[in-house]
């Protein structure tokens, strides 16, 4: 019984972690965001909430806290577009909810800008403030 316990137990615990690997977020460099945007190829998700997306985010991202119910309509339509989650900087888990919206919905192509809004400033690039 003992051993038949153990088997079950390394069993899921081989699962859990085969599954948190896939479940893995890749970063995008700062320099292929800023190429994916020019050419119009990115759709962002801007975690940081609603309150800090009235004071500027990165150009042409959506809402996450105010537009989650409306996520499906808002992404494209093309499952392996290039969907990019990011929130206030490289110490922010937060991305993660739009990252998981987004992988959720089915898209297959979601990566994290880690450097965040703080990185995008750091880099002095311009804000968007919403309308």
């Amino acid at each position: 019984m003992k051993k038949l316990l153990a088997l079950l137990c390394m069993t899921l615990l081989t699962a859990f972690v085969v599954q948190a690997k896939d479940n893995k977020i890749a970063d995008i460099k700062h320099d292929d965001l800023k190429k994916a945007m020019a050419e119009g190829k990115v759709t962002l998700i801007d975690v940081n909430g609603s309150s800090s997306y009235k004071k500027g985010h990165i150009p042409g991202s959506i809402d996450f806290q105010s537009q989650k119910a409306d996520l499906a309509k808002l992404l494209p339509k093309e499952k392996d577009a290039l969907i990019v989650a990011y929130c206030s900087s490289e110490n922010c888990g937060a991305y993660a909810k739009g990252a998981q919206a987004a992988m959720d919905l089915g898209y297959t192509n979601v990566k994290h800008y880690s450097g965040g809004l703080a990185g995008w400033k750091d880099k002095k690039e311009s804000l968007e403030m919403a309308k």
